[in-house]
């Protein structure tokens, strides 16, 4: 089994900053990508930032060049450097990574249980 477990979420002012953490265990074989979606009550769930194991990085449009997605030497942890936070950022934020438990197993999506970050203006 794979346990996903991500923390940093709070309350900031707009301008200020945030660091979410996500980490990865259990049966794992590899970990091919992380990343995190957002999902603010009466709006579609967005994808925030993505990291793949090639440390090729894409981010949404709405947050590139102020959030910054980073992963640890073992590849089983993930970071979500956010600055510059605004109103519009205010949201629960899903981290994710794509696993394999066994070499030739299928690619799996698997989900932390989310950590609300909320900035006032």
């Amino acid at each position: 089994q794979v346990h996903m477990v991500e923390s940093g979420g709070g309350l900031v002012q707009a301008g200020e900053s945030l660091r979410l953490s996500c980490a990865a265990s259990g049966s794992i074989f590899s970990i091919t990508a992380m990343g995190w979606y957002r999902q603010a009550p009466g709006k579609q769930r967005e994808l925030v930032a993505h990291i793949t194991s090639g440390g090729s990085r894409k981010y949404a449009n709405s947050v590139k060049s102020r959030f910054t997605i980073s992963r640890g030497d073992a590849k089983s942890t993930a970071d979500l450097q956010m600055n510059s936070l605004k109103s519009e950022d205010t949201a629960v934020y899903y981290c994710y990574a794509f696993i394999r438990t066994e070499a030739m197993g299928v690619l799996l999506q698997y989900w932390g249980q989310g950590n609300q970050v909320t900035v006032s203006s």
